[in-house]
């Protein structure tokens, strides 16, 4: 008996040795004694009566714990059981129905698990559906049978359980549980009523569990006595199991929310009969904003930068309107001069005194005073307005030839602030490149600059630039500018041949060692693009004046971009100094800074705003050459040409041989100056009132194609690169810097590159 114990110690039930020999109970032939048994132990899951004590006694003591071992190891299936269970009014229909299920119930029972321990316990699944039948169930008798289980041997399996809860056609059965869930925590399991219509009662005849269903008429069990049911809760909704149905083919209308997959296969199709109207006019209504937004943010601002849009005139006055600017009549070619030097232009401003004594002639002159000159493209012999965006010094204004005439007897370029080709500004250039241009000799212009002396921003320039280069066209300064170099060394190559960024420079294009059959304009002789500036007007915001620079620019550069200041005279140094700004990557600017007087500006305070000439003049020797600026009749400074001796790995730079082309213009950037926004006003006009240049009388040159530097037949070569205004390279332009002797892969015939 003490096996007995063992076995059943950790038993929920705590069935003692006394209840265990009549565990087993005959169906249909109850007694006083199993009633008994039955009232004695209200709470045991299982009845008991004589025979089965009987029987049991027989037992041999090594058989009787194996007998209690396969009846209690089975404690997941406890339906009350009761001696008049049975119904007497059972037919054939019925018998063939509880023969059907006992079949059933003896395949479900014999795969119910069992432990080789009574405190363990194995978990079993859902049993499988039963088979239908096309009527009614049957009730079935008290008296059918399923087979006994066969022993399950193996540990118990801690996996997760699943319960499911069953009914029969509306029928409900008193659910199956586990008394060792978590949920519990007790070994005595909860007693209560079922609630169902139908109640299963399992009863035990030899060893074997039958299973009757019997409806609450004919059911003898006492309402007095409790049947063993468990408190289960669903372990998804936590509703009981009873209220779930027995079967799996049974639907309920909730189903498809516990079968995920399902619902990922729902097409398209199938839920497009759920829309109503309302959904429908909310997606399309989505759909139309979604339309709106993407034509105003994306397809409006495509149109727009692309230029499509102003090709329609969209209801506006495309008529063309012409403005007269002068009653002035022109005779027939009358526009056409006959001579270089105007005819206004006074007797006592035709010579002049250079700076070594000699007299020089005036050689070109233009007064402006005939109203209403314009400057397109072709409209006038000597000048022409160029129409571009000067990109090279990053101006925020656009030049247009509109904004040059001729009024009152003055040249007047005119800064406007309003919108020209997408830049906020518009402003005017002259220049007379391919024109008119000068070789040695004095520029001299008279000319009112803009706005006010003591506030910064403006760029008035008059300057000069060598004919190999436009102004404005990048591509044709490449390489070009601002070289005035006859050597064929460290000078001529990219960066001077030096890693510390003294230079951007690619190198000199045009070198005096280009390889022969190379495209150069005259081989054997360094050609390129100085820059030799009479003004740039600026402003000093220390003194609130201002002030003109004026310089050479020249490459390539000192170390430092510094020349021998031996050689630099400054003739006044309470109105003139050299410059601090001395060059950078591009350029090196040999450079003086002179203060003006207030009234020379278009808007200063006072009666008279006057006219003050700016100029230079110079001579381009080897030994003896110069260049001496001018303010009025005043020098400022003077450079001499041994202040551009060798240094470094480079050799002599020299003043300007190169014909040279005139510039005027009035330009705004952040390049220059600090732009004082606040007192800026607009326009800002600058005026000049004639330009003169004069020359020693041996030494006359205007034109842009001398002999021994010529430019025409180059710029015919290449007239892509000085006809298109946004190319930004000589490569860009279609062409290729030419090979020369001191990379050692070709040979000059016209130069010997030093060892």
């Amino acid at each position: 008996m003490s096996n007995i114990r063992d076995l059943t110690a950790s038993s929920p039930f705590n069935i003692s040795e006394e209840e265990t020999k009549p565990f087993i109970q005959a169906p249909g032939n109850a007694n006083s004694n199993s009633n008994s048994n039955l009232n004695q132990r209200p709470n045991s899951p299982i009845g008991s009566d004589n025979s089965l004590a009987s029987q049991s006694s027989k037992l041999s003591s090594s058989e009787y714990p194996r007998t209690i071992r396969n009846n209690i190891s089975k404690p997941l299936l406890h339906y009350p059981a009761s001696p008049q269970s049975t119904s007497s009014s059972s037919s054939s229909a019925d018998q063939h129905g509880s023969n059907l299920f006992q079949n059933y119930s003896s395949t479900f029972l014999n795969q119910l698990p069992r432990s080789g321990s009574s405190s363990e316990l194995r978990y079993f699944r859902k049993p499988p559906s039963p088979p239908q039948l096309n009527h009614q169930p049957p009730i079935h008798k008290s008296t059918s049978r399923i087979q006994p289980q066969d022993e399950l041997t193996g540990p118990a399996k801690p996996n997760h359980i699943e319960r499911y809860p069953s009914s029969l056609h509306g029928t409900q059965i008193t659910e199956m549980t586990n008394p060792f869930r978590d949920q519990h925590h007790g070994q005595v399991p909860v007693q209560q009523n079922s609630k169902a219509k139908m109640k299963p009662a399992v009863t035990v005849t030899n060893n074997v569990a039958t299973s009757s269903f019997t409806s609450n008429s004919t059911s003898s069990i006492s309402k007095e006595k409790k049947p063993f049911t468990f408190d289960e809760y669903d372990p998804f909704a936590g509703y009981p199991p009873s209220q779930f149905p027995l079967f799996l083919t049974e639907a309920e209308d909730d189903d498809d929310a516990h079968d995920p997959e399902k619902n990922l296969r729902i097409t398209w199709r199938e839920t497009f009969k759920y829309c109503d109207r309302r959904f429908l006019r909310e997606v399309f209504g989505l759909l139309l904003l979604f339309i709106v937004f993407l034509g105003i943010f994306v397809l409006l601002p495509v149109l727009e930068f692309s230029g499509a849009l102003s090709k329609f005139n969209w209801g506006k006055d495309t008529t063309i309107r012409y403005e007269i600017l002068s009653d002035y009549e022109y005779p027939t070619l009358g526009a056409i001069r006959m001579s270089l030097v105007d005819p206004d232009t006074p007797e006592s401003a035709r010579t002049k005194v250079s700076r070594t004594g000699e007299t020089w002639d005036l050689v070109f002159s233009d007064e402006f005073n005939a109203e209403g000159r314009t400057f397109y493209e072709g409209d006038d012999q000597f000048w022409t307005a160029p129409d571009l965006h000067y990109d090279a010094t990053k101006d925020i204004e656009w030049y247009d030839p509109d904004a040059v005439s001729t009024e009152e007897g003055v040249l007047k370029i005119q800064l406007d602030a309003f919108k020209s080709h997408n830049m906020f500004y518009r402003s005017g250039m002259l220049q007379s490149w391919n024109k008119l241009c000068f070789t040695q000799g004095k520029l001299e212009v008279s000319a009112r600059l803009p706005h006010y002396g003591n506030v910064s921003g403006l760029w008035p320039g008059i300057w000069t630039l060598g004919n190999l280069a436009r102004p404005g066209y990048l591509a044709t300064s490449d390489g070009v500018w601002p070289y005035s170099y006859d050597s064929c060394d460290a000078g001529i190559t990219a960066n001077q041949s030096s890693p510390d960024g003294i230079s951007y420079l690619k190198g000199q294009k045009l070198n005096a060692c280009t390889c022969d059959g190379e495209d150069h304009p005259n081989q054997g002789t360094g050609r390129g693009a100085p820059e030799i500036d009479a003004l740039e007007g600026a402003t000093d915001t220390v003194l609130k004046l201002g002030v003109a620079s004026q310089s050479y620019q020249v490459a390539p550069y000192d170390i430092w971009y510094m020349p021998d200041y031996e050689f630099i005279e400054v003739y006044d140094t309470s109105v003139t100094a050299m410059n601090t700004y001395t060059g950078g990557p591009f350029q090196q600017a040999i450079s003086g800074v002179s203060t003006l007087n207030t009234d020379w500006y278009q808007k200063s305070a006072g009666v008279d705003h006057m006219f003050q000439k700016y100029g230079f003049e110079y001579e381009n020797g080897d030994d003896d050459g110069y260049c001496t600026w001018f303010t009025g009749d005043n020098a400022t400074f003077t450079l001499n040409a041994q202040a551009l001796h060798p240094n470094g790995n480079i050799g002599w730079r020299r003043i300007s041989k190169e014909p040279m082309s005139v510039i005027i213009n009035l330009g705004i950037s952040n390049n220059w100056a600090y732009i004082d926004w606040p007192s800026m006003s607009f326009p800002a006009i600058m005026e000049v009132d004639y330009v003169r240049i004069y020359q020693p009388a041996d030494k006359v040159s205007l034109t842009c194609d001398p002999i021994d530097f010529p430019t025409t037949e180059y710029i015919n070569r290449h007239k892509n690169a000085y006809s298109n205004v946004n190319l930004t390279s000589w490569e860009g332009a279609g062409y290729q810097f030419p090979k020369n002797a001191l990379t050692g892969k070709c040979s000059s015939s016209k130069f010997q590159a030093s060892s």
